[in-house]
């Protein structure tokens, strides 16, 4: 038997005491030994819970890449090249690597100094190997800076370390310019026009 949560934008996993008040949007409960508890919560109600006994029976699970930081350069630039469309777009699939989402893919695109809105068949081979680079390093970071600001509340999403995402109208950290905003798809992209030159869509900010 498997238990397979795909937590999506804003599914939370929080270990508690049995008696501890439960926070809003808790939604399920696991029972585990010396008391404590594992909770799923939710405030977007998005994410999803499977109890099956077999893993084939999971939507799009059989076609979820490789973790990312487990990746290797060459093996991320030939799946690289089964994809077409915008960049962001194309991270965020988990066919690609497992896991990146909206937010993380605005760091990695600003730490390789992309622009989230270029076209993959445009990305030049040292391009692709910046990607690949700054994939490693930003999220290697991140969980570091994630496992530092949590501690035991494994609830918690700490992301005041980002450099650009949901930092709209604030200066770049590395040039000064102001990052700018896209809205589409109900889907925030954050991005600084002068270190990430390239894109056609006028955004605000």
């Amino acid at each position: 038997m498997y238990l397979v949560i795909n937590p999506k934008l804003s599914g939370r996993l929080q270990l508690a005491a049995s008696g501890e008040k439960r926070l809003a949007k808790t939604y399920i409960v696991f029972s585990l030994s010396e008391a404590q508890q594992l909770r799923y919560l939710d405030q977007k109600q998005m994410g999803q819970v499977y109890l099956t006994t077999s893993l084939d029976s999971v939507p799009d699970y059989a076609d979820i890449g490789p973790e990312p930081l487990e990746i290797k350069a060459e093996q991320f630039r030939e799946r690289l090249k089964r994809f077409h469309g915008e960049i962001k777009g194309i991270l965020t699939r988990g066919a690609l690597v497992a896991g990146i989402g909206n937010a993380y893919a605005d760091e990695i695109l600003w730490a390789a100094r992309l622009h989230p809105y270029r076209k993959r068949i445009q990305l030049t081979s040292d391009e692709v190997e910046r990607l690949y680079a700054a994939m490693q390093s930003t999220l290697s970071d991140a969980i570091a800076k994630v496992r530092e600001g949590m501690q035991e509340n494994i609830y918690l999403e700490p992301r005041g370390f980002m450099a650009v995402h949901m930092k709209t109208g604030q200066p770049c950290p590395r040039c000064g310019t102001r990052i700018s905003l896209v809205g589409a798809n109900q889907r925030i992209t954050n991005f600084c026009r002068s270190c990430q030159p390239g894109g056609l869509i006028e955004g605000m900010g």
